[in-house]
C-alpha cells in the first residue's frame, strides 16, 4: 500500500460495512485518522438490519465473568478486546446515537423500538457528516503488485492506494448479504493462516420421516431441557426449539451449536436426551400416567395427564414407535430423556454465523497480520468474524464484533501515526 507524503492526512481504507467494519471507522476517524468505507453491497449494514428484524439484541446484561465465559477457547482474547467496549459500553455507545436500551427477562438488552434500522440510520449519518466516505458495490479482491487494493466495482476494476487497511469482511453465512467467505483464498494465496470455515449458531440434521416432516416441520418445542455428557461431565440447558423438515433449530439447539458440530466431527453424531415436560418429577408423570385412560387415545391421554400434545407427541412416535404406550412407566422415562442422534450441522449458507476464520494467533494483540514481503504489505488489520471465535447468539456476536473493530480501528490509527514518525527527517 502506497503511503502518503509526509505532512499528508493518513488514509485507512475499512473493507466491509458491518457492525466491525463501520466501529472500526469511528475509531480511526475518532484518532484523527481520514477513513473510507468499501462495502460490496448497494448498502452497509445489510446483515445487521436482517438480524434485527425479531428485535434487535444488541447486547447481554450478565456479569462480565459469565459474559467473557460465552467465548469458550477465545474468552481470553475476546475478554481483551471488552475491556474497552463491554456491554455497558455497548448501551451508552448506543444511547450517544440517540438509541436507550432495556434489558429483556432473558437478560439480554435490545433498543426500546427493538429496531436496528433508527441505530443504524443514526450511525452512518453521523460518519457522513463527520467526513467518512462511503463507496459501496466494491467488492474487494486483494492486492494488486504495488500493493494497491483492488475492487470489482460496476464500472470495471479500481485500484485504490491507501496506507492502512482494515479487513472486516464477515464470516460465510448469509452470503446474500455480503459475508460469503470469498476472502479465504485470497489471504491464504498471501500466506495467513485461517482456519476452516464452519457453521455456528446453526440447525442440525436427525433424519426425520417423511410423515413426521410434513406434519410437524415448523412447530416449536417449548419448553425443554437438553442433557448432554462430555469430558466434564452431565450438562443440562433449558430453552426452546423447532422442528424442521430434517432436524432441530433454534435458540436452545443454537446455544449448543459448538459443541455439537466438534463432537459430529470427531465421533460422527452427537446424542442429545430432551426432557419434554420440564415441569414434572419422573415419580409424578409416571403416577399421572398410570391413570386409567378410559378408553381415550395415547395422544388424548398424554395431553390430558401430562401436557404432552402437537410435536411433542408426534416426536415420541417417531423416536419411540406407535406403541410405545404399552409400557407407562418406561413412556415416562422417555418423555423425561427422549435420546435424539444430530447426524451433521446444516449447510454453512444456513447459519447464523461462523466459526473458524483467521487465526488469532496469524495476528498481533492489535489484530494486525504479520507483514510478509513479496505476499502482505504492512498495515493490514482485521475485525469482526472474519477472525476465528465464535459465540451463542444473545447479543455476544455483535458486541465482539464491535469491540473488535474498536481495537482494529484504534490500534491501525496509532501504526499509522508511528510510521508518520518514522517519515519524518531527522533533526
Amino acid at each position: 500500500m502506497a503511503m502518503s507524503e509526509p505532512g499528508c492526512v493518513r488514509r485507512v481504507a475499512i473493507v466491509g460495512g458491518g457492525p466491525a467494519g463501520l466501529m472500526a471507522a469511528q475509531a480511526a476517524h475518532d484518532a484523527g485518522v481520514a477513513v473510507d468505507v468499501f462495502e460490496a453491497k448497494g448498502s452497509v449494514g445489510r446483515k445487521f438490519l436482517v438480524a434485527g428484524k425479531g428485535g434487535l439484541n444488541l447486547t447481554h446484561s450478565e456479569p462480565r465473568g459469565a459474559f467473557d465465559a460465552r467465548y469458550g477457547a477465545r474468552r481470553v482474547a475476546v475478554a481483551d478486546w471488552l475491556d474497552a467496549f463491554d456491554p455497558q459500553a455497548v448501551r451508552h455507545w448506543a444511547r450517544g446515537l440517540g438509541i436507550e436500551t432495556y434489558v429483556g427477562s432473558s437478560g439480554r438488552v435490545f433498543p426500546l423500538d427493538r429496531k436496528a434500522a433508527p441505530l443504524l440510520r443514526g450511525w452512518v449519518r453521523r460518519l457522513r457528516d463527520a467526513g467518512v466516505q462511503f463507496h459501496v458495490h466494491h467488492r474487494w479482491l486483494g492486492w494488486d503488485a504495488q500493493s494497491r487494493l483492488r475492487f470489482d466495482t460496476p464500472d470495471g476494476e479500481r485500484s485504490v492506494e491507501c496506507d492502512a487497511v482494515i479487513l472486516a469482511l464477515g464470516g460465510g453465512s448469509w452470503p446474500q448479504l455480503g459475508s460469503d467467505g470469498a476472502w479465504v483464498d485470497v489471504l491464504r494465496k498471501r500466506g495467513v493462516d485461517i482456519a476452516d470455515l464452519q457453521p455456528s449458531n446453526c440447525g442440525f440434521d436427525i433424519g426425520w420421516s417423511e410423515h413426521f416432516a410434513r406434519r410437524h416441520a415448523g412447530a416449536p418445542l417449548k419448553p425443554m431441557i437438553a442433557h448432554w455428557h462430555n469430558s466434564q461431565g452431565e450438562h443440562a440447558l433449558q430453552g426452546e426449539c423447532v422442528v424442521t423438515a430434517s432436524g432441530l433449530e433454534g435458540s436452545l439447539i443454537y446455544a449448543l451449536s459448538a459443541m455439537l458440530r466438534d463432537t459430529i466431527a470427531t465421533e460422527g453424531h452427537a446424542d442429545l436426551q430432551l426432557d419434554l415436560a420440564p415441569g414434572r418429577t419422573l415419580l409424578r408423570l409416571q403416577q399421572d400416567l398410570a391413570r386409567p385412560r378410559a378408553g381415550r387415545s395415547l395422544s388424548e391421554h398424554l395431553r390430558r395427564q401430562a401436557g404432552i400434545d402437537g410435536a411433542k407427541t408426534g416426536l415420541l412416535y417417531e423416536i419411540l414407535g406407535r406403541t410405545c404406550g404399552d409400557d407407562m412407566p418406561a413412556l415416562a422415562r422417555s418423555i423425561k430423556r427422549l435420546p435424539l442422534a444430530l447426524k451433521r450441522p446444516r449447510p454453512l449458507v444456513e447459519a447464523i454465523s461462523t466459526a473458524g476464520g483467521v487465526r488469532l494467533e496469524a495476528t498481533d494483540s492489535n489484530l494486525m497480520l504479520q507483514p510478509q514481503p513479496g505476499k502482505l504489505p504492512a498495515g493490514v488489520f482485521c475485525a469482526g468474524e472474519m477472525l476465528d471465535w465464535e459465540a451463542p447468539t444473545g447479543g455476544y456476536l455483535l458486541t465482539a464484533c464491535f469491540a473488535s473493530g474498536l481495537r482494529a480501528g484504534n490500534a491501525a490509527a496509532r501504526w499509522l501515526t508511528s510510521q508518520a514518525q518514522a517519515d519524518q527527517p531527522a533533526a
